[in-house]
C-alpha cells in the first residue's frame, strides 16, 4: 500500500468507492490535477473536484486495483512523493 502512496496520481483512471457525501459514490473518470487536499478528476459527466478526506478510491498499482483511503493521499503532491 505503501508504494501508490509515493506514485504520481495524474493520469491514473479512478473510482470512488465510498464517501461522506454519498453523491460522489461511483464518479469514475482520471485524475487530471491534484492538490493539498483535493483531486480534480474528469469524467465523461464533466470536470470533479473532491476532497481527499472525505473518500476512498480504487486506483490501479502493479496491474491491481488498490481502495485507498484519501486521507492518507492528503499533502502537497511534492512533498508526499518525497516521503
Amino acid at each position: 500500500m505503501k508504494g501508490i502512496l509515493k506514485e504520481e496520481l495524474i493520469g491514473l483512471d479512478t473510482e470512488v468507492i465510498n464517501a461522506k457525501n454519498k453523491t460522489l459514490i461511483g464518479i469514475k473518470g482520471t485524475i487530471i490535477d491534484e492538490t493539498k487536499s483535493t483531486l480534480i478528476i474528469e469524467t465523461p459527466k464533466g470536470i470533479k473536484k473532491i476532497l481527499k478526506e472525505q473518500v476512498t478510491l480504487k486506483l490501479p498499482y502493479k496491474n491491481k486495483k488498490l481502495l485507498v483511503e484519501g486521507k492518507l493521499l492528503i499533502g502537497r503532491p511534492y512533498e508526499r512523493l518525497k516521503k
